[in-house]
């Protein structure tokens, strides 16, 4: 018998249909071979301090860091986990093969793996790896069964991130609030939350801090177009009031008039974080919502598997693109055209490099059904994106004029949509905002010239705008970073904060935990959460680049190019660095001294470095009797590292 396990009782019915395991039993299904059973998220946690410890159960700041010499996992303490467990363990202790049927994705195989852990599996074990819940999928997916060692980098990245999380988490947490809490309650600490929130209460301090300033801009009027001066913003109306005497009486001249041809391509196909973003902008619904919903969606084999962070197909997919348009047919308007010819195939959508363990979110060709109107939004989104990719670009004319009056230039520019191309897809929606920013522009003639209206406008200089999910999404994507450019974001990914299926929770968990709140589309940190930011004196746990450069080292860790074993040495450094800082500050100033000059032998005792006291470089060793010292100044200037070697070396002490 082999065993198949699903990561939930809906995608177990599913695969058990197609399988033909169809008696059903007390946790599971039966037949034709198989038994399908289920977990319901995680079924198994990691151990909590006091499963360790008895005195790990107490907050008490002598035991600080808790580092546990080896991690353990354990059921979640609750009847209806224990009783699905118990079914899945003796279906796995008396089975000849398991199939993981889990989740796709770092998520799902640690889920798996824990379960099959604590069940003792000791059966070979194959994996199910597909990106839809379709039948053909799964059926093509059951006849291409994978080893499940080929997935051990996966878990071992799955693995280190939660040990990680707990590393930080447990500790920062009970370290800050002890320390600093004054009985206001629990400062929740979180290696992806805790730069997320510093974010927010960041951009919250510039807005409040902005102090907006007058400026003035010189523009004209002529032949009904405005121009813009190329004084820029100035900063006294007396300069905007001369300028405009000086050329008030003077004819407007045409030195150039430019009309280039331009292509615009497609928006890319979405990823998680970008379907998030879009749906935010659109309909305003959270990040959290629109996971949701475009779950359900896989879960109902409309969509894709949809936790993904690449916006590429692979090439394996090309060939299946036909039998998801004719599959289209609520959008056979749209998809027609392209069915009429062959389907282009272009490296701004098919880049094997640029997928690994699946691709964009894509419709599957399953005709939509049961869904509700909100679900039906989110699919539309994807399945319009989706047809829009194959649409041939959009060919604009883009127009550049300069003028001149006296000593002055000006410019004006403005579009105009020659062919719709993929826009033909979204005809009828609202257009974007850069877009009703384009103006179509009259011809001009170089030499042309002829009387104009000067006129200044008075603006004021705008604060930084507040986040809203969609900006926050991408400034989590981008490690705080603004990037606009999409192949730029696209290389900066692996840098991220936290990963596409683990955002919005975290932003969720913020607002559950009241450190942020809405105001309409808007966030913002509550007095709270600002008091958690202030409190925090570390900068490392606030940082998101550092944040961004561990999720860097997680995905390497999936990619086999970082061992994960350096990667959770690392976090345990940081935590006891973080605990020495904060309980023992001169201590800890003298043990960073001694790594920033450690690489000093003393030359008196041999047995200590060089470090950096008070007064004076001085021997690691004084409590040993060693009295070596070197004055930190010579001839007025301070001794660095390099001066420091050369008077050891010349014995000049």
């Amino acid at each position: 018998m082999k065993v198949c396990i699903a990561e939930k009782p809906s995608v177990a019915k599913d695969i058990a249909e197609i399988i033909g395991a169809k008696q059903r039993k007390d946790g599971y299904y039966e037949g034709g071979g198989y038994q399908v059973t289920w977990t319901f998220g995680h079924l198994c946690t990691l151990k909590e301090p006091n499963d360790y410890l008895e005195k790990w159960k107490y907050w008490n700041l002598r035991d600080l860091p808790m580092i546990p010499s080896r991690f353990g996992i354990k059921l979640i303490n609750d009847e209806g986990v224990k009783k699905q467990f118990h079914v899945i363990k003796r279906l796995v202790q008396n089975c000849e093969e398991v199939i993981n049927c889990g989740d796709a994705g770092q998520e799902g195989e640690l889920i798996q793996r824990w379960v099959l852990h604590k069940a003792q599996c000791k059966v070979p074990v194959k994996r199910l790896w597909i990106s839809s819940l379709t039948e053909e999928a799964i059926l093509e997916g059951f006849n291409k069964l994978k080893d499940a060692n080929d997935f051990n980098r996966l878990y071992a990245a799955g693995s280190s991130r939660a040990i990680g999380d707990w590393l930080l988490g447990m500790n920062a947490t009970r370290l800050f609030t002890l320390k600093y809490g004054s009985g206001k309650g629990v400062l929740s600490i979180g290696r992806v939350q805790t730069p997320t929130l510093a974010m927010i209460v960041n951009r919250q301090k510039e807005i409040e801090a902005f102090v907006p300033e007058d400026y003035w801009e010189v523009k004209t009027v002529y032949r009904e177009t405005e121009f813009s001066s190329n004084l820029g913003k100035l900063k006294q109306q007396e300069k905007a009031d001369e300028a405009v005497a000086s050329i008030k009486e003077l004819p407007f001249e045409i030195v150039s008039f430019e009309v280039k041809e331009g292509k615009e391509s497609s928006p890319r196909l979405f990823d998680l974080t970008a379907l998030q973003v879009e749906c935010n902008k659109k309909f305003g619904f959270s990040a959290d919502d629109t996971l949701k919903m475009i779950q359900n969606l896989y879960e109902k084999k409309l969509v894709t598997y949809p936790r993904v962070d690449t916006t590429y197909l692979s090439d394996d997919i090309y060939p299946k693109i036909p039998g998801i348009m004719k599959g289209l047919t609520h959008l056979s308007a749209l998809t027609a055209p392209l069915l009429e010819k062959p389907i282009k195939k272009t490296k701004q959508i098919f880049d094997n490099k640029k997928v690994t363990d699946h691709h964009a979110i894509i419709p599957t060709g399953v005709a939509p059904g049961g869904i509700t109107p909100d679900e039906q939004k989110v699919y539309m989104t994807v399945a319009k994106r989706f047809i829009a990719a194959f649409y041939p670009d959009c060919i604009v004319s883009n127009t550049t004029v300069l003028g001149q009056v006296g000593e002055i230039e000006f410019k004006a520019t403005g579009k105009q949509i020659l062919s719709q191309g993929w826009r033909v897809v979204y005809e009828g929606e609202k257009a974007d905002e850069k877009d009703e920013k384009d103006k179509i522009m009259p011809t001009f003639e170089e030499g042309e010239s002829g009387p104009h209206e000067p006129v200044i406008i008075q603006r004021q200089t705008s604060p930084p705008k507040p986040y809203t999910e969609a900006t926050l999404l991408r400034a989590m994507e981008t490690a705080g970073r603004q990037i606009d450019d999409e192949e730029l974001r696209e290389m900066l990914k692996d840098n991220g904060i936290g990963r596409p299926s683990t955002r919005a929770n975290i932003i969720e968990t913020l607002f559950r935990r009241k450190y942020i709140e809405r105001k309409r589309k808007t966030i913002f940190a509550t007095e709270t959460g600002v008091q958690v930011i202030e409190t925090i004196s570390n900068d490392l746990l606030k940082s998101p680049e550092l944040t961004g450069d561990w999720e860097k080292k997680l995905r390497l860790i999936e990619k086999g190019e970082y061992d994960s074993e350096i990667f959770k040495k690392e976090l345990v450094d940081m935590v006891v660095d973080l605990t020495n800082e904060i309980l023992f500050p001169e201590q800890f100033k003298m043990q960073k001294a001694i790594r920033e000059m450690g690489d000093v032998d003393c030359p008196k005792c041999k047995e200590g470095k060089i470090i950096k006291g008070r007064k004076a470089y001085g021997c690691s060793a004084y409590k040993s009797g060693c009295n070596f010292r070197v004055p930190f100044e010579q001839d007025g200037k301070e001794i660095g590292q390099e001066e420091l070697e050369k008077m050891i070396a010349d014995k000049v002490w």
